[in-house]
């Protein structure tokens, strides 16, 4: 089953690190980076951008909008995520802890479209 792993980041909290615990962080991600590719649970993770460098897509009146905002005035933001083929969400779960020492992880299960849509 897949699952995606997001982190969330409070750019408060990160600027409170010391630079050792900055790297601590960064080495729990290569580390967990490896061992699921190891491991042939890793299907993909990537770091993102700044959330001020975020574009907005709507479609209002058959027009297709592009824009910076709005944005939502929040603490912390989605700063990148793990996509992962687990056996179980409790191994999913298992992978999580190993970055929550310094930030929020949530875990949620990726839907099949094809199974939900019956198509």
């Amino acid at each position: 089953m897949k699952y995606v792993i997001l982190i969330h980041s409070n750019p408060a909290a990160w600027d409170a690190l010391s630079e050792a615990q900055k790297v601590e962080v960064g080495r729990r991600h290569l580390a967990l980076t490896d061992d699921l590719a190891a491991s042939g649970e890793l299907i993909v993770t990537e770091a993102l951008a700044d959330p001020s460098l975020t574009r907005h897509v709507m479609v209002r009146d058959g027009r297709t909008v592009a824009g910076d905002g709005p944005f939502a005035e929040v603490k912390e933001h989605l700063a990148g995520f793990y996509l992962v083929d687990c056996d179980s969400m409790d191994r999913a779960l298992a992978h999580a802890a190993r970055l929550a020492p310094y930030g929020e992880i949530e875990v949620r299960p990726v839907m099949d479209l094809h199974a939900v849509l019956d198509v």
